[in-house]
């Protein structure tokens, strides 16, 4: 039946579409009768549905090799192609069109294809769950169950959790409050089903430490997003495969436990696998050939469906024309602060609000008909709009509107599953607004350093790279290397390294064997540490000594790490739990030999990004470090969180 009503719409799409585009004709020369030409449309519908039914798949099964972002582009014209083979298939010869209108018809009819059978599931819920049962039974029948006795609606639930990447407590609160995320609000509002509570990140309040402790167990010695390693003159960069993939051996290697997903899990759209078997856009599984190709898989298995291909393309293209628009208007209206947002930064944000979402989603309702035991997903849409329109402007606020519909669909499909599924809601940092260092004090920090090193300072100040993870899954998507594996080394050995991961700056002198003492530094660069100290965007640093490591601060303020408190001294403006983050990442065996924290006002909650980003997190001070997690009441309270790591169990693991 619904096969039959698809089939009618789209025959009298191609009609419309006949009608209306001069270079689409359903009659032969000499025309024909209203019938006849009912008749071809049909035809040619049928052709072309049947069509993209068998042969999509296998073509895009074909493009493993292409990149994933380059199948988008295919999209319109496989697609179109498959619409002139169908014409060629009605009887006559009565079908023809230009290849440009051809793209254009059928794009107009996969869309529409799909907004009818979507119309038609919502509107046969119990034809939708018998579905489902019908696909619960064959996978049974096939064994593909872990469990013969895979348990029904009855048996024990299973658990999904979603990551609103960047989502700070506050910011989701308010856009609850105001109605941006009924969805969320809805959970909020039943005292019975959810609760909400913050918890504080490590000093490195970004996803590579905060989700690799949630997935792992454990994100000792991750300092920041980027550090340098001197034993291997490397960068470790949190968004690299290969960074992503050592991080998450040492994590295992540390705890002895392969990982929250470890049983009939699934991983999505994560740095991390968790141990999951199943693996779709997980980064750490990018860098190996085989299991890197099985993690990119996910693109492949949503584009196999034509329509899913045509629906996001089209959305992709409206998200390229939205953020040109509403970065035009930040300019005319001369928004501050406000940086750059051009070149390929569009189709970037586009990658990672419409590709990544609906590619993740996908997977997680596949995931979920599949009757999974934990699936654990990550939608950075937020973070990385987030990043360049500020965390509190309507640019990101539209987002969060677009990822709560998608929570929505998930809570929806949720009840028509073959096992029943709670819902945990989290995420792995917030963010802080502020001026970029570069855009407030005129030079970036490597430019401080330098002066500070007595070295000469370019004339012009470069521009310091995102931290975006979007930026760097596109590249990988592109095949192409990914920032940061140029220019690992300095020009000179003697030169020092300077890395920047949000407000947080790391400073290492690669010629000076371990970790370098503020008395070795003071020898080399009398006025480095003093300069770094005192200048108006620095709030504290940390540095090792022969007696111990020390907290600078202005004004030849100076704190013993043994003796730093909360309140007090240079961590006075950072809040509850500063002091024990600087501690703990002082035991790290690549803390930086010079670990520099921006400044924080409390009173306006901004800091000073080393980066292009007037929305960043990466180090101490307001909202970045005060994420959320939304639980239902099914699952054992949390223990008060205080990091990641501290809590096996934030989320918790399933206790049944």
């Amino acid at each position: 039946m619904r096969v039959t009503a698809v089939w009618a719409v789209s025959t009298l799409t191609m009609l419309v579409l006949a009608g209306a585009l001069p270079d689409f004709q359903l009659q032969s020369d000499d025309g024909d009768t209203i019938t006849k030409t009912a008749f071809t449309a049909a035809w040619g519908a049928g052709a072309f549905g049947l069509l993209s039914a068998l042969v999509w798949p296998v073509l895009v099964r074909s493009l493993l090799i292409v990149p994933a972002l380059v199948l988008g582009a295919l999209v319109f014209f496989l697609n179109g192609s498959l619409l002139l083979i169908a014409l060629r298939l009605i009887p006559d010869g009565r079908g023809d069109a230009a290849p440009e209108t051809a793209v254009v018809v059928a794009a107009v009819m996969s869309a529409v294809a799909s907004a009818t059978s979507t119309a038609l599931a919502v509107r046969d819920d119990e034809a939708y769950r018998r579905r489902l049962s019908r696909l619960a039974d064959r996978r049974r029948r096939r064994g593909r169950s872990p469990d013969p006795a895979e348990p029904g609606r009855d048996g024990p639930p299973g658990t999904v959790f979603l990551q609103l990447d960047g989502v700070g407590h506050d910011v989701l609160v308010e856009a609850a409050a105001d109605g941006l995320m009924p969805t969320v609000a809805g959970w909020l509002a039943d005292s019975s089903g959810h609760r909400l509570t913050p918890w504080r990140t490590d000093w490195s309040s970004q996803t590579g430490a905060s989700q690799l402790a949630i997935l792992h167990g454990s994100n000792h010695d991750v300092p920041a997003f980027r550090w340098y390693e001197k034993e291997t003159r490397t960068v470790m960069v949190s968004s690299r495969p290969a960074s992503a993939l050592e991080m998450q051996r040492r994590a295992i290697r540390r705890t002895h436990d392969g990982g929250l997903l470890t049983v009939d899990g699934a991983s999505r759209g994560n740095l991390f696998s968790g141990g999951a078997g199943q693996l779709a856009l997980v980064l750490s599984m990018a860098a190996r050939r085989g299991k890197g190709r099985r993690s990119r898989a996910g693109y492949f298995a949503y584009f196999s469906d034509p329509a899913n291909a045509t629906r996001t393309a089209l959305s992709f293209v409206a998200e390229v024309f939205r953020e040109i628009g509403q970065s035009t208007r930040a300019r005319a209206r001369k928004v501050t602060p406000r940086i750059k947002r051009g070149g390929l930064y569009p189709f970037i944000r586009a990658f990672a609000t419409v590709v990544e979402r609906d590619v993740v989603v996908a997977a997680v309702l596949g995931d979920m008909f599949a009757g999974r035991t934990a699936v654990y997903a990550d939608l950075v849409a937020y973070d990385e709009v987030a990043h360049h329109s500020g965390p509190h402007s309507r640019d990101a606020e539209k987002v969060l509107v677009r990822l709560d519909r998608s929570l929505a669909l998930i809570a929806k499909i949720a009840d028509h599953t073959p096992r029943a599924y709670r819902i945990v809601l989290l995420s792995d940092h917030g963010q802080s607004p502020g001026e970029t260092f570069a855009g407030k004090y005129g030079l970036t920090l490597k430019d401080l350093v330098r002066a500070g090193c007595g070295l000469p300072v370019p004339r012009r100040a470069q521009r310091t790279r995102s931290a975006c993870e979007a930026r760097d899954a596109v590249r990988i998507a592109l095949h192409r290397p990914v920032e940061g594996q140029q220019d690992e080394h300095p020009a000179k050995l003697s030169d020092p390294i300077v890395l920047a991961s949000g407000n947080l700056g790391l400073l290492s002198f690669p010629d000076i064997e371990g970790r370098a003492t503020r008395e070795q530094i003071e020898r080399r660069h009398p006025a480095l540490l003093s300069t770094l100290a005192n200048h108006p965007g620095i709030g504290f640093l940390l540095v090792g000594g022969e007696d111990g490591s020390v907290v600078l601060g202005p004004g030849g303020e100076e704190v013993p790490v043994a003796e730093l408190t909360d309140g007090k001294g240079p961590l006075a403006s950072f809040g509850t739990g500063a002091a024990d983050a600087v501690r703990r990442t002082d035991t790290f065996p690549h803390v930086a030999d010079v670990m520099v924290n921006s400044m924080y006002d409390p009173a306006t909650g901004t800091v000073h990004a080393f980066e292009e980003q007037i929305g960043s997190h990466g180090g101490l001070g307001g909202e970045q470090s005060r994420p959320f997690l939304l639980w239902p009441r099914g699952l054992t309270d949390p223990l008060d969180i205080v990091a990641a790591e501290t809590a096996e169990g934030a989320p918790p693991r399933s206790r049944r």
